[in-house]
């Protein structure tokens, strides 16, 4: 096990880790017998340093081996992420998680791996649960979801043990306002695997570092994005309300652009209609946006994430080809029934 303190002090001199020194600082950070004061300062140090690709992709490594396996490799090649970083404190509606239903409806498969809500009312796995998932299944039962509905949910507790020896450590660190490389490391953890993703992020400096870290995993193709609401603030999606600094991983590497709204053929939206609340208000108007009652801009930002990840995982052949299908997927009745077919499944 090697010394945090060794460690943080190269970070302290603005050092950047090798690879090998992040993997075992992260396991140093997972190890019960190292304490918390060091695991604190090593934490503070590198986000005072500011974290590379190189070494978030390698705490990413560490933290799949980690994982439990949920036992769904025969799909990963294929499959998709659609997920956000949180943080953003933005307020906005789960358009990632509405994205799942449309993707899974489309016969993509999706491993959707979240969390409940820290920095908002509503996280992807409170919505889900609201649909009456059960956020505890079984991996047997996660496969069987996988197989029947198209997509799995797996929430973040239960295939993450190591984690148990850092959340102390990030509460405490949280309550002094210090940020850790665990505000972003969540997405690329997915115990899952999937070959590609459509990322959000919580912060427009973080796209190009994200997509550098999931190059660095091989993912297979994937994009990052952040919607700019000016001013410093942000949202962790892809919307039709704001413009959208993005940036390509793995087949789709050299996409590194500033999307406009009105560029990808939809008119600009008022951002409340992005604006979301907390499980039983997300879930209401989810049903309300399939059953083509939802506001506009909610509607648009969920068809244009749809074809994006129809893109992504190679179903069409560019960023915007897609939206005809997505917006059928949609506003035409698939989106809602998928949901039911969620419910029908959870219940039995």
């Amino acid at each position: 096990m090697p010394d945090l303190a060794i460690l943080t002090a190269k970070l302290a001199a603005g050092q950047e880790l090798t690879a090998g020194e992040a993997r075992a600082a992260a396991r140093a950070l997972a190890a019960a017998e190292v304490g918390d004061p060091a695991k604190a300062d090593f934490l503070s140090a590198l986000a005072r340093k500011g974290e590379t690709p190189g070494e978030v992709a390698a705490f990413a490594t560490v933290f799949r081996e980690l994982a439990r396996d949920p036992g769904v490799e025969r799909w990963a090649d294929g499959a998709i992420d659609v997920v956000g970083t949180g943080g953003d404190h933005a307020g906005g509606f789960n358009i990632s998680s509405a994205v799942v239903l449309a993707l899974a409806a489309a016969g993509v498969k999706v491993m959707k791996h979240g969390n409940r809500g820290i920095t908002s009312k509503c996280g992807s796995a409170d919505l889900f649960a609201a649909l009456g998932v059960d956020l505890e299944a079984p991996p047997e039962r996660a496969r069987s979801s996988l197989e029947q509905l198209g997509y799995v949910f797996f929430f973040a507790p239960g295939y993450h043990p190591a984690f148990k020896q850092i959340v102390p450590v990030r509460k405490a660190l949280a309550a002094r306002g210090q940020r850790t490389v665990f505000n972003i490391l969540g997405p690329l953890i997915n115990p899952g695997r999937p070959a590609h993703m459509l990322l959000g992020s919580f912060s427009e400096t973080w796209v190009v570092p994200l997509a550098g870290a999931l190059d660095r995993l091989g993912t297979k193709a994937a994009l990052v994005g952040h919607g700019v609401m000016g001013e410093g603030r942000g949202i962790d999606e892809i919307t039709t309300a704001t413009d959208n600094r993005v940036k390509g991983a793995g087949r789709l590497a050299g996409i590194d652009a500033r999307w406009r709204p009105e560029e990808l053929g939809f008119a600009r939206a008022p951002v409340a209609d992005l604006l979301g609340g907390d499980a039983g208000q997300n879930l209401s108007l989810l049903e309300a946006v399939a059953a083509g009652r939802g506001p506009a801009g909610l509607a648009d930002s969920i068809v244009l994430n749809t074809a994006l990840g129809l893109w992504i995982t190679g179903r069409t052949g560019g960023a915007t080809a897609g939206l005809p299908l997505a917006r059928d997927l949609v506003l035409g009745g698939a989106m809602k029934k998928k949901i039911a077919d969620t419910r029908e499944f959870w219940a039995t």
